[in-house]
C-alpha cells in the first residue's frame, strides 16, 4: 500500500509496510480454495483465525461479509488482501 502526501505542491510517495506477506496470503487463499468456500461462515472463521494468529481482532459479522466478497472475486489475492486489511482490528 502506498500513500501520497502533498509537500509544497509536489507529491511524495510513502511506502507503508504491508501487513501480510504474499506467502501468507497464498497459504490462506489455498486453504479457502481447498475448503471450497462452500460455507461463508467457515470461510469467515478461516479469516478470523488467520488474523487472530497475527494479533488482530475481527468482527464476526464483518468477516462473513468479507468472505462473501472474496468468494465473489474468485478468491483473488488483491481482493483477499484488501478485505483482510479492512477487517484487521489492532488489539
Amino acid at each position: 500500500m502506498n500513500l501520497i502526501e502533498q509537500r509544497g505542491g509536489s507529491k511524495v510517495r510513502m511506502a507503508i509496510k504491508e501487513r501480510f506477506t504474499v506467502t501468507e496470503l497464498c497459504a490462506l487463499r489455498n486453504d479457502l480454495i481447498q475448503g471450497g468456500m462452500i460455507d461463508s461462515r467457515e470461510a469467515a472463521e478461516l479469516l478470523q483465525v488467520f488474523l487472530a494468529g497475527r494479533g488482530y481482532g475481527v468482527s464476526q459479522t464483518d468477516a462473513i461479509d468479507a468472505a462473501g466478497r472474496v468468494e465473489m472475486a474468485g478468491c483473488s489475492l488483491p481482493v483477499l488482501e484488501r478485505e483482510l486489511e479492512g477487517l484487521a482490528l489492532v488489539m
